[in-house]
């Protein structure tokens, strides 16, 4: 099979919290007087999955509108902050929000500038469909990379998210290429692999941090590895 198009999800894929969600997490609380490591955050990351997990089932549509966002993420550092034993006073859930959606403590991943400049030499069609909130598409911009993209479908924009296939859809859609002939990477079996499947595309699980060693092929450690998928190397 000949693919023509190649979509991304962002958060965990491309780009991710520097140096790490927990890495982060942990200087936040350190900058505010709590003594956290980074493995301590860690250890209880599930809790995080485990929420998104409750807003699929009952599609909560979270990145929506911006209050509809601030709420989510303040339920999820709550979480992590009752799971740390930290007492969310003196406004500290906001000072860890402000923190996340600042966009320079993002970075892009080291392997994607590299693979995303291959494929769009190959004339690949390259296009990104991610759960973020509208600040994505400048986030992007910021990293350098949006013009490396032809098509960016963004829950927080359009008021659909995954693991629906019509976001999906609508990114092939914009993009003018089959489902037979796309692929879709992204970090999670649950949003990103079953659902971009049901819509007809290759799905391939981009595993960074190995969570998920089990998973079917095709499964990637780093993006380094896609071309290889799509017949490239």
């Amino acid at each position: 099979m000949t693919y023509t198009a190649v979509f991304f999800d962002a958060g965990e894929t491309l780009v991710h919290p520097y140096p790490s969600f927990p890495d982060l997490f942990a200087e936040i609380l350190r900058g505010e007087g709590f003594e956290v490591s980074a493995d301590a955050v860690r250890a209880h990351g599930h809790v995080v999955f485990d929420r998104f997990e409750a807003a699929a089932r009952t599609n909560e549509l979270w990145t929506t509108s911006p209050e509809r966002s601030r709420r989510f993420w303040h339920e999820v550092y709550d979480i992590v902050l009752a799971e740390l034993d930290i007492p969310n006073s003196n406004g500290l859930v906001d000072v860890v929000y402000a923190a996340f959606t600042d966009s320079s403590n993002y970075r892009l991943f080291d392997d994607v500038v590299p693979v995303i400049d291959r494929l769009g030499n190959e004339g690949l069609t390259l296009g990104i469909v991610s759960n973020f909130e509208v600040w994505l598409e400048r986030l992007l911009d910021e990293l350098g990379v949006r013009d490396a993209f032809d098509v960016c479908v963004i829950s927080g924009v359009e008021g659909i998210e995954k693991p629906d296939p019509a976001i999906f859809r609508l990114a092939m859609d914009r993009a003018g290429v089959p489902p037979e002939r796309s692929v879709y990477v992204g970090d999670n079996p649950r949003f990103d692999v079953d659902p971009a499947r049901d819509a007809g595309m290759l799905p391939v699980l981009i595993d960074r941090r190995e969570r998920f060693p089990d998973a079917p092929p095709p499964r990637i450690e780093s993006l380094s590895a896609l071309p290889a998928v799509l017949g490239l190397s």
